[in-house]
């Protein structure tokens, strides 16, 4: 029985690594193909341009490069970083902070592409649920901040909060995801070509499967460890 429970834990670890690196394939595979249709079709990046497009495309780029893709790769990092446990959650931690702050200079950029283009903020679904994204993406993060690395917290504590944080980081993760989905809609049904139509498109699915790919080996790896 216990070595059926221990293969068991074994396969679930095994597995979860697996998904890990296909997920980092994925998002290599996500950040090429932004960087390809900011540079190619939309004329580059430049948050100092005065050419308000250029602007705008500092806003895509930071948000997939430095907030999406991040985020899964701080949610990965427990499965993929070959160190101790204490060293896993600096990472973790860190590469949130970073995708925080790369997150909030990305709706700055945005934020000033529409003064630059005098559009008005925040009409659409996509910023709804961008802006609450980031809200809620830094209100996790100060509380995994105080919670779990401050030396202040019992145990008994950080032991309870441990599920519900787990939860909230995979669902504000998936928020982000649909922001980001919602937004290559909208620039989808503004495409100059169909070229530049389907690679956005493709984009968003190969977002949607690294989405898919973290969430399954968090789940997998918490199998591993509960079970």
């Amino acid at each position: 029985m216990a070595h059926g429970i221990i293969g068991s834990h074994y396969h679930s670890s095994v597995l979860a690594s697996r998904v890990a690196m296909f997920a980092h394939l994925l998002f290599l595979s996500t950040a090429v193909l932004m960087l390809v249709w900011l540079l190619h079709y939309r004329g580059g990046i430049n948050i100092q341009s005065e050419d308000p497009e250029q602007i705008f495309n500092v806003h895509p780029f930071v948000m997939s490069w430095g907030f999406i893709l991040l985020i899964g790769e701080a949610i990965l990092a427990y499965s993929t970083i070959p160190m101790d446990h204490r060293a896993q959650k600096m990472a973790h931690m860190m590469i949130h902070l970073v995708a925080l702050i790369l997150g909030i200079f990305g709706v700055y950029a945005a934020f000033k592409f529409h003064d630059a283009a005098v559009v008005p903020d925040l009409m659409s679904l996509h910023s709804w649920l961008g802006i609450t994204a980031i809200a809620l993406f830094g209100l996790q993060w100060l509380f995994g901040f105080v919670t779990f690395w401050l030396p202040g917290a019992h145990d008994g504590t950080r032991a309870a909060a441990a599920p519900a944080h787990v939860m909230a980081g995979l669902a504000i993760f998936l928020l982000a995801l649909c922001a980001a989905q919602t937004g290559l809609v909208q620039k989808s049904a503004a495409a100059a070509s169909v070229g530049e139509m389907k690679l956005i498109n493709v984009t968003g699915i190969f977002i949607l499967l690294y989405g898919v790919a973290v969430a399954s080996a968090a789940a997998l790896r918490r199998e591993f460890l509960v079970g």
